[in-house]
């Protein structure tokens, strides 16, 4: 759980999954919404991905991503759980 909330701490992460909510995108259609490097977006979506919060799938050679809505739900989860007690 420490990755996620370590992934969601970064205001550009957290627009990276606004994005992805719309659907699917390559990390070049998902750089068009930024303006720093390849090199920037990659370590961002790299935190990501090791958070399990998005999912990669490679279409002929590009690689596409989309979020996990059941890292999603559990972190909710886990949220509502402080609140209900």
């Amino acid at each position: 759980m420490d990755s996620v909330f370590k992934a969601l701490s970064d205001p550009h992460r957290r627009d990276i999954l606004k994005i992805l909510k719309k659907g699917d995108l390559s990390v070049g259609e998902i750089a068009t919404h930024f303006d720093f490097t390849g090199a920037t977006l990659s370590h961002h979506l790299d935190i990501l991905k090791r958070a399990n919060l998005v999912v990669t799938e490679r279409r002929g050679q590009f690689i596409f991503y989309s979020l996990n809505t059941s890292v999603l739900e559990d972190v909710l989860l886990s949220f509502s759980s402080f609140f209900s007690q």
